[in-house]
């Protein structure tokens, strides 16, 4: 067991080239309920769960009271209708992927995503056909950046935290990962910049720029 290795892997914004099309569903189900908010105050928050977001940018509206379920459905079907069919993985994540896998890592996602629209997602990147478990924000108490969604996955992969590795995108994956004691590496495709995601070991623009510099990663055998 000690010689095992595992990988944690956020995928919207990390995998899938979907981080705006999540900020927009916001905005347009946030406006349908009388509640105009800036893209980009969405669009900086994203990375975190739903029952963070929300609160944070409709004045305290829980996703659990009456109000705060019509919005986050309304967001799910506009983002399900509207954006996931035209979604596109990052240019070859999914050889990323299955290098890792060659190599002998367990993978493993950890997502803010809710169960039914991750299962879409891994689709998208291929995924669904290398990874060993998965977990949502519906598998955790608190989502991200709190540190629940990673300890599950952990969980379920049965390896200590210093053995495995996150593969994030947001300040919100690098500060989860911190708290749950695993090493983080992020990649930039999710739209923030360097400053924003201080504390990764390493930074990389998209999958395939890890992928070109894999032999030196974190990630390359030890």
């Amino acid at each position: 067991m000690k010689s095992e290795r595992g990988v944690l892997l956020d995928v919207d914004g990390t995998l899938v080239d979907s981080n705006d099309a999540h900020a927009e569903a916001w905005v347009r189900a946030l406006a349908e309920h009388g509640i105009e908010v800036p893209f980009e105050e969405v669009r900086r928050r994203i990375g975190k769960g739903g029952d963070k977001l929300l609160p944070e940018v409709a004045g305290g509206i829980e996703t659990e009271s009456p109000r705060g379920k019509k919005i986050s459905d309304r967001r799910k079907e506009i983002f399900q209708k509207e954006f996931f069919p035209s979604l596109r993985a990052f240019p070859r994540a999914k050889e990323l992927l299955l290098r890792m896998k060659e190599d002998g890592l367990r993978l493993a996602v950890a997502s803010s995503s809710k169960k039914d629209e991750l299962k879409g997602l891994l689709r998208v990147c291929g995924a669904d056909d290398v990874i060993e478990a998965k977990t949502s924000s519906d598998d955790a108490e608190n989502s991200k950046p709190d540190p629940d969604i990673l300890h599950a996955a952990l969980g379920q992969l049965g390896l200590p935290a210093d053995r495995v590795i996150m593969l994030g995108d947001t300040p919100y994956d690098v500060e989860s990962a911190t708290r749950a004691g695993v090493e983080v590496v992020a990649l930039r495709c999710g739209g923030w910049a360097d400053a924003d995601l201080t504390g990764a070991a390493a930074i990389y623009d998209d999958p395939a720029d890890l992928l070109a510099h894999y032999a030196s990663s974190p990630f390359a055998p030890r």
